[in-house]
């Protein structure tokens, strides 16, 4: 579910790694069950029937398939072919029909300015190589007023020493490009490209951030 500005050779080796684990990411069960429930309930609060959505690294679909009801259309991409062919099959397989699906990075994938209401950006910004170009992105496609929903692992705060061990599990193939960056430092970087925080929540200690983070009218 890497979708940052990769080289072709990274970009091969992101792509293998999440096609070889995405039977096995498909049926693992949800860490925290009630974390997960509570974001879900916060994003549809800011949900509209007629709101285009994108949610970037998608992965096998499940969150893409649980919002589908609550607006017009979800363009879900992420790196991973075997990731998108399971989400296309459970999207089938529940005949939700307002998804598209489609194996692309963010360089790749483009869309027109001020054209989206919403980009969920779940569990990925801490898989990217360059998230405020990725967050730059982001606010330009969004309409005034849109907004970027994000729930994001600050390794920072917790396992500074990860930053060392990453680039030898990288180069030996059984771990993903990781960043390692602070609560702080996220948020810096969404206030930086132009956006207000409008909901903040941390389950506890360690555990992923959820921000929703609303572009300036």
């Amino acid at each position: 579910m890497v979708l940052a500005k990769l080289s072709g050779d990274t970009m091969d080796k992101s792509a293998k790694f999440w096609d070889k684990i995405a039977e096995r990411y498909s049926k693992q069960p949800i860490a925290d069950e009630a974390a997960y429930q509570k974001k879900l309930q916060v994003t549809r609060e800011y949900f509209q029937p007629d709101m285009e959505v994108l949610e970037l690294g998608c992965g096998t679909g499940s969150t893409a398939i649980t919002h589908a009801p609550y607006v017009k259309h979800i363009h879900a991409i992420d790196i991973s072919s075997k990731m998108i062919e399971i989400a296309q099959g459970k999207a089938d397989a529940k005949k939700i029909e307002n998804i598209t699906f489609e194996r692309s990075t963010v360089d790749d994938f483009s869309m027109p300015d001020q054209t989206l209401d919403v980009v969920l950006a779940l569990s990925i910004l801490h898989l990217l190589e360059n998230k405020e170009e990725v967050i730059a992105k982001v606010y330009k496609m969004l309409k005034p007023g849109g907004i970027i929903v994000t729930s994001t692992v600050c390794l920072g705060d917790t396992m500074k020493f990860i930053k060392f061990v990453v680039p030898i599990g990288k180069f030996f193939g059984f771990m993903p490009l990781v960043k390692v960056f602070t609560k702080k430092e996220l948020e810096a970087c969404l206030t930086d490209a132009g956006f207000e925080i409008d909901y903040f929540w941390q389950s506890s200690k360690g555990k992923a951030v959820f921000i929703v983070a609303k572009k300036a009218k």
